[in-house]
């Protein structure tokens, strides 16, 4: 009889350690996977504020400006959820709050001033890529109106043309006040060739092309002109040559 009581009770304790193992291992798992998806959370974050940053180089309208700032609320509000007990998410949930419902100051202009520096405008450039792939991300959560998303991300498309454009253009007036006519006809034809491949056609579009249809017309033409000018040196040369070949020997 004290054997069986025995036996049930080391079963017993068996149980309930398995039992407890399986309860931490749960509650490790959830505490994991809240973790992850803070961390998810905060990346989010992080990176929508990051192209806020920006805003003072890319031209952002509002509809983009309040789209960035909806991702951070809805990423805090997650982040509070996961983390009730913290004060500082609570706050900063607060204020973005507040941020949603005041004025917004927005830019809708296209005016954009190219950096010199390459460093600052591969930044630029990766800036309004980042700036797509948000608004892809929201639209695809069904957070943003299909027209808006058609109408700014079109905008974003058209102002990544024109930083790619302006700044081989640049780079080609640049080489050829340098005299460095090879490297200059190289920056305008990838500019013709950017141009070429958009599969729409504006205002913009249409004056580039001819803007830089004409910048190569005049590197040929001087091209052109300086072979010509080359080859008749030559032909003169080797007439002189000839010349002094041929001519009368003098005796002496």
């Amino acid at each position: 009889m004290i054997v069986s009581i025995i036996i049930m009770l080391i079963v017993a304790l068996i149980v309930i350690a398995l039992w407890v193992s399986a309860v931490q291992q749960h509650k490790e798992k959830q505490e994991a996977e809240r973790r992850k998806e803070l961390t998810k959370q905060k990346k989010i974050i992080e990176e929508a504020e990051d192209v806020l940053l920006n805003s003072a180089n890319i031209p952002m309208s509002e509809n983009i400006l309040r789209i960035i700032q909806r991702r951070i609320y809805d990423a805090l509000v997650s982040m509070v959820e996961l983390s009730p007990s913290s004060k500082e998410l609570k706050n900063r949930l607060k204020e973005s709050k507040e941020r949603l419902a005041s004025p917004i100051e927005a830019n809708n202009s296209d005016a954009l001033a190219l950096p010199d520096n390459d460093k600052q405008l591969i930044a630029l450039i990766q800036g309004i890529k980042k700036l797509r792939a948000v608004l892809r991300s929201e639209h695809g959560k069904g957070k943003v109106d299909s027209q808006v998303f058609v109408a700014e991300d079109k905008r974003l498309e058209k102002l990544q043309l024109r930083i790619n454009v302006e700044s081989q253009i640049k780079r080609g007036i640049s080489a050829r006040s340098a005299n460095m006519v090879g490297s200059a006809r190289q920056y305008f034809e990838k500019a013709l060739a950017t141009l070429t491949s958009v599969s729409y056609s504006d205002e913009y579009v249409n004056s580039k092309r001819q803007e830089v249809e004409g910048y190569l017309e005049t590197i040929s033409s001087e091209l052109k002109a300086s072979n010509a000018t080359s080859l008749k040196k030559k032909a003169e040369q080797e007439q002189d040559d000839l010349d002094v070949l041929f001519a009368p020997k003098k005796k002496w």
